[in-house]
């Protein structure tokens, strides 16, 4: 049997290989991320995501060193300060995305991320003045009332835990519309892995300050945690890998398939992971929480479709446009 990209094309088994390590490397940095936070009542969020910048920063520098990546270089200091704006909302969605953890089962952090869309769209509205079609807007309805009816079925549910999902879920939204408008000229572009290695650092900078105010002790937790067990500090530098490893094969199955087939992909892996969670955690679940899961993701994916036929429409609308102007007699010099 052959596997296709979502635009039909073939894949060979070293693309398959990718999108199967995208996989497992995302559902592995969750599972691993709530089991840390959770199990081996590690309750150092912060802490943990500093973790994974510090391995982004190593793994980003070493990967650019041995040009397994096209290096792109910061050209300017103003170029450099808006990576930083990015790094810090970056920093913020991360640790809001951990914080949740410890009060939220990962099926409802799932289901809760699952509202990207809705928040980018927002943004993209308020924004930059971008505007969908309708039938875009309409998509994102069952995206909302899915949300609405698991928070309300969800046996687990804290608030404070679901405020903070809420917020890094928005913070998601809120860099990747606000990387469009500071990153916007092509000089200034960078691919997904560059732009890691840049803010990684600065996320450091910025979260190991944060650490020692408000996590003060979470360095002496962890080394009781791995004096007590070391199957905790073999789990942590695994997880810290994997963060690393999430961009990296984003990166590759994007550039190997397309930002189509990342997407479909996206969709299908919240509701994988949230399968694997419950199996792994045993959290109770309701039948209200899990229809309204699914009708978050139906939602999602048809935002996804509505987006796709919009692109097209305009596509089609420019072409004809262009092909009109370039009919019309004023566009073709007269006689001298």
């Amino acid at each position: 049997a052959k596997a296709y990209t979502a635009a039909g094309h073939v894949m060979d088994s070293f693309t398959v290989f990718l999108i199967l390590a995208w996989y497992l490397s995302n559902i592995g940095v969750l599972l691993l991320n709530k089991y840390l936070l959770s199990v081996y009542g590690f309750k150092c969020p912060i802490f943990l995501t500093l973790c994974h910048m510090v391995a982004c920063s190593c793994f980003s520098y070493m990967v650019a060193a041995f040009q397994l990546v096209p290096r792109q270089s910061v050209k300017s200091k103003k170029q450099l300060l808006k990576i930083s704006v990015l790094a810090i909302v970056f920093c913020a969605s991360v640790v809001g995305g951990n914080i949740s953890l410890r009060f939220l089962p990962v099926s409802f952090n799932q289901a809760i991320g699952a509202t990207t869309p809705f928040f980018t769209a927002i943004f993209s509205a308020v924004m930059i003045n971008k505007l969908e079609t309708v039938n875009t807007y309409l998509a994102l309805v069952p995206v909302v009332v899915g949300i609405i009816l698991a928070s309300g079925a969800e046996p687990l549910f804290h608030l404070y835990g679901f405020i903070v999902c809420m917020s890094a879920t928005a913070a998601r939204a809120f860099k990747s519309v606000l990387q469009g408008i500071l990153l916007s000229s092509e000089g200034e572009k960078l691919n997904g892995m560059n732009l890691l290695m840049y803010m990684a650092p600065i996320s450091c900078i910025v979260l190991i300050p944060a650490t020692l105010l408000m996590e003060p002790t979470s360095v002496d937790r962890a080394t009781t945690l791995f004096n007590e067990s070391p199957g905790f500090g073999i789990m942590l530098l695994l997880n810290s890998f994997l963060a690393y490893f999430v961009n990296l094969t984003n990166f590759l199955v994007t550039k190997h398939t397309s930002a189509l087939t990342l997407q479909v992909l996206g969709n299908a892996k919240g509701v994988v992971a949230t399968i694997v969670s419950i199996l792994l955690f045993r959290n109770p679940v309701s039948t209200a929480g899990m229809v309204g899961y699914t009708i978050t993701v139906f939602g999602v994916v048809l935002y996804s479709e509505a987006k796709k036929r919009g692109v097209k429409t305009l596509t089609k609308q420019k072409m004809i446009a262009a092909e009109r102007d370039a009919e019309s007699p004023g566009s073709f010099p007269g006689p001298k």
